[in-house]
Parts: structure tokens; C-alpha cells; sequence
């Protein structure tokens, strides 16, 4: 190609960023090219909330206008803000490698509790301009306020620096991509397997005139191929809904361990609990329009759950099945007893790392009152771990939340973390002791069983559609005398559990993850007719 290539960008930081890394990827091959800035309809009209704007694409409407008129080649787009059907004689000819998705709330440091969930005080003010994180971060935080925020990154973190929100939530990329100082602030990093990120966020397309083939041509060779099959997911999803990208949907796929993983939220406004659907799939095809078949408003869903753990009412699972009139039996089936009443302090001073694996672990250790070094590193298992830590005034510098919930996953990263130092493990007696097995020599296990487990007698039988078991003791306890009625499912919430289901010869389901949100997502992700 002997022309040289006009880039139409806008002109904030990040937008000049994202077409100066497509310029750059294209004089990698030999194209050069040059920037037009051009402002659009979302730059000017500040005043208004993102939802209340007219028609859609008002980030994207006057560059794609400039490419229709052939006053540039090229336009580059954050992809998560295009509207999923281009314009007539418009395509999307190449996109970028995936940034990572999370989000990050970005919380004052005035406004920090550590004993709350994302770190952030009770009723703060968080300003963001999207219902979807809206939607998502009220199931987890309900007693949370939301103010709109608009402007370029830096006007966003200017205005909580001048103390006119609590926090703000940013989308990691953009962040990352222009190496904002934000030290001054606490920074909690949410995965996208928390709170589900737009689809195709942290991807840049380029797009072009349908008719320009020769440059179509040359753009395959900076086109990630691999992040335009897994987007095309999410995108198909947003499409099937006829939704925006501002509609408080959210949805994720990503291919690991040789599969496709995809997590999908949709709320009805900023304000409904929303819904969630997780799905493992061998391939991408069809794999849209089994999400979307999931959240059909007439789909048939259990009508009573039983649980084995006493349920908060205010808890995320309980209001997740609460707004499907679900009924919830909910009652734990064994009685914890602490087996210990002193920790040895100088055990505690060995200890580099403390890993804990249930939230039972995780209160009877601190019942014991452990006076830790400033260097004592803490490790948990997953989520529901890291709330129960935060009750006392800590937050995990380990969690295996976005490694799944096979244990052996989790253990093999922990392991190589802390490979040649000294990790203590208070456990319940008798438990799998997964981790211990996938240390290696070079580090010294401290191994400290705490508490014992002890079944109830003579448990009632529930006829629930749904029956959740968290715990190998409580499916020893339920199954002294019950048995599982036809087509009743059951939920397991981690591999031992599953292991004691399994020695019964009794199919079960596994979440995601190992606490409310994944078992949410594995109770509606059942089929039930």
C-alpha cells in the first residue's frame, strides 16, 4: 500500500493512546499513517447521564461519519462502546489483544473499611456512568449510593481527589493503558468473574469501509484472531438482548483449560438484582443463543431450595432466589467445636504465609486472639474466604477466586508463590489436605488442625427442588437416613464435597466458584423442565 493511512480518533488521552498503538502496530508492517482528532457528540454534551442521550453510538457517530465520507481510512473505538450492528457500509476489519477486563474501584482513602465488602464504607457515594456496574455492585453492596460520572479519566479521579465521591469504578484497561498515578487512593481490583465486564471490554477495533478490500487485507495481520471469536460471543449476546452498551448487561467469555468459560449478568434497570448464568463450552458456536435462552422470562426455575448453612436473608444467594419467589430451607447440619484454646506464638513468628480454606477456619483462628507479624502474609481459598477475613480488619494477599473452584488449581499457584517458605494451615480434623499435597519440599508446612465437625442425629428430609450441599460432613449428616427423591437436583460447593456425593453414585453439579455468587449461578443454570 503506497498511500498513507489518516487515523480518526478522539482526542482524549486514551482515545490519542489506543490510535497511536494501532499506528505504531501498523508501522510494525510497514503502513504509515497519521492521527485526525475528531470530537463527537459524547464529548460535547457533558451535562447528561450516558443512558439519557439520544439514539446510540454517540462516542462513535462522527468518526464513523468521517469514514463514510472518506475524510479518514481508519477509525479506532474502545470496541465496548460501539453498538453491535455497524453502519450500512461500515466493518470491523481487526481488533486488538484483550486487556485485562476487571474493573477497579478506586475508593478515597478517608472512605476505606476494610471489614466491608470492596473495602468501602457503609452508604458511600460511589460515582460511576454505568448501569450495569450499578446493577451488579448493589447485589453485593446494597446499602451503596450512585452518583453519574462523566469525563476523560483524568476529570473522573480529579473529582474524587476534590472529595465529590467516596469511590469511583474505572475499567482497569484504560487505566492501565495510560499508566495513571492513582497512589494516592485504595485501589480494589474486582475480576471480571465478580463483576462481569462489558462485552469486549479491553479490546480496540479498527474499523473501515466495506469497500476498501486492499486495507481490510493488510489489517489481518495485527488482527487478533482468538479475541475476535471470543468477543463475538459477548457481542452476539448484547446483540440477542437488543441491548445498548450503556443496558446493565455484562458478559465475559474466555477459552482456558481448553474450554470456553462465559459469565453473563442482565438487570432489568441499574437498580433490579441481576440475574447471572454461568456456562462451560467445547466450542463457541451456538454458545449466544444457549446464554440468552437461559434468562427467558417464561423459562421454567426451581420453586424451593435447601441449603445446608444457615442463610442470612440479606445474603446474595438468598436475595437471588428471593426474587424468583424461590423458598429456601436453609439449616446447617453439623455442630463446629474448637479443638485447640492457645496458638503457640512461636509457631505464628515462623510463619511467612497463613492459608485458610473455609470461613470456619477463618473464625476459630481468630477466636484464639493470634498476634501476627506485620510480614505474615494471608492466603484463602476464594471469595467467600476473603469476606469472612475482612470481619477481622484483613484482606487476603492471596485468593484463588478467579482460578475455578478445583482446589488442585488454586494449590499449584499457591505453591509456586510461596516455594522455600513457611506456611502455617489451621484445618478442621480430617479434612483433604489438597494443599498440603501440592507443596513442594522446598517449603515448610506448619499443619494445625483447630476445629472437629460433629453430625446432627436424626435429620429432617427436605423435598426441595434443589439441594445444596456445603460440606462432606453435612452430606454424611443428611444421608444417615434420607434419600434423594426423583428429579431432585443437587449442588455441591467444592470438590470434597462433590467427592462424598460421588461415593454415593449420585450426579451433581459444581459452580464456578465456591460461595453465593457461583452457587446462585449454578441453581439457575440448571435445567428444570
Amino acid at each position: 500500500m503506497n498511500r498513507k493511512l489518516i487515523i480518526g480518533t478522539r482526542g482524549s488521552q486514551l482515545a490519542l493512546w489506543q490510535a497511536n498503538f494501532v499506528k505504531d502496530r501498523l508501522a510494525e508492517i510497514g503502513i504509515e499513517a497519521e492521527l485526525k482528532i475528531i470530537k463527537t457528540q459524547g464529548d460535547i454534551i457533558q451535562h447528561l447521564r450516558l443512558d439519557k442521550l439520544e439514539g446510540k453510538g454517540f462516542f462513535t457517530k462522527e468518526l464513523e461519519e468521517e469514514l463514510l465520507n472518506s475524510q479518514i481510512d481508519l477509525a479506532v473505538h474502545s470496541y465496548k462502546d460501539l453498538p453491535t450492528v455497524n453502519p450500512p457500509g461500515l466493518l470491523i476489519a481487526a481488533v486488538s489483544e484483550r486487556e485485562d477486563a476487571s474493573e477497579l474501584l478506586i475508593i478515597h482513602k478517608d472512605c476505606v473499611d476494610l471489614k466491608k465488602r470492596l473495602s468501602l464504607k457503609h452508604n458511600a457515594s460511589v460515582g460511576t456512568s454505568s448501569n450495569r456496574r450499578k446493577a451488579q455492585l448493589l447485589s453485593l453492596r446494597p446499602d451503596l449510593e450512585f452518583t453519574d460520572l462523566r469525563g476523560n479519566l483524568q476529570t473522573r479521579i480529579q473529582k474524587l481527589r476534590d472529595e465529590k465521591y467516596d469511590a469511583i469504578v474505572l475499567a482497569k484497561a484504560g487505566v492501565a493503558r495510560i499508566e495513571m498515578d492513582l497512589s494516592d487512593f485504595h485501589i480494589e481490583e474486582i475480576s471480571p468473574v465478580e463483576i462481569i465486564p462489558a462485552p469486549a471490554q479491553g479490546v480496540l477495533a479498527i474499523q473501515i469501509r466495506e469497500t476498501d478490500q486492499d486495507l481490510f487485507d493488510i489489517l489481518q495481520k495485527i488482527n487478533n484472531k482468538e479475541v475476535a471469536e471470543i468477543i463475538a460471543v459477548e457481542r452476539k449476546v448484547l446483540n440477542l438482548f437488543d441491548a445498548g452498551c450503556h443496558a446493565p448487561l455484562g458478559c465475559y467469555c474466555r477459552q482456558h483449560d481448553g474450554k470456553y468459560e462465559t459469565w453473563t449478568s442482565i438487570a432489568d434497570d441499574n437498580e433490579d438484582f441481576p440475574d447471572r448464568f454461568f456456562v462451560q463450552s467445547d466450542t463457541t458456536e451456538g454458545l449466544a443463543e444457549l446464554i440468552f435462552s437461559k434468562f427467558k422470562k417464561d423459562r421454567k426455575l426451581p420453586s424451593s431450595v435447601f441449603i445446608t448453612r444457615d442463610l442470612d436473608e440479606n445474603s446474595y444467594l438468598a436475595r437471588a432466589l428471593k426474587k424468583h419467589n424461590i423458598s429456601i430451607d436453609d439449616r446447617s447440619l453439623i455442630k463446629i467445636y474448637p479443638t485447640i484454646n492457645k496458638l503457640d506464638s512461636f509457631i505464628l513468628k515462623r510463619a511467612d504465609w497463613i492459608f485458610f480454606n473455609s470461613k470456619n477456619a477463618i473464625d476459630h483462628f481468630f477466636k484464639l486472639e493470634p498476634i501476627l507479624l506485620k510480614k505474615t502474609k494471608i492466603a484463602v481459598l476464594g471469595r467467600g474466604s476473603e469476606d469472612a477475613l475482612r470481619k477481622y480488619d484483613r484482606i487476603a494477599d492471596f485468593s484463588g477466586d478467579n482460578l475455578g473452584i478445583k482446589t488442585e488449581n488454586i494449590a499449584k499457584a499457591f505453591a509456586k508463590l510461596v516455594d522455600g517458605q513457611t506456611v502455617l494451615i489451621p484445618r478442621a480434623e480430617g479434612s483433604l489436605q489438597t494443599i498440603q499435597k501440592e507443596i513442594t519440599e522446598n517449603t515448610k508446612v506448619i499443619d494445625v488442625p483447630i476445629y472437629e465437625t460433629v453430625l446432627a442425629e436424626n435429620v429432617n428430609k427436605s423435598n426441595a427442588d434443589v439441594l445444596i450441599f456445603t460440606s462432606p460432613s453435612n452430606v454424611d449428616a443428611y444421608f444417615q437416613e434420607n434419600l434423594v427423591d426423583p428429579g431432585q437436583k443437587i449442588i455441591c460447593i467444592g470438590y470434597s464435597t462433590a467427592a462424598a456425593i460421588e461415593k454415593m453414585g449420585l450426579k451433581y453439579t459444581l459452580p464456578y466458584t465456591p460461595d453465593e455468587i457461583g452457587l446462585a449461578e449454578a441453581v439457575f443454570g440448571l435445567d428444570y423442565e
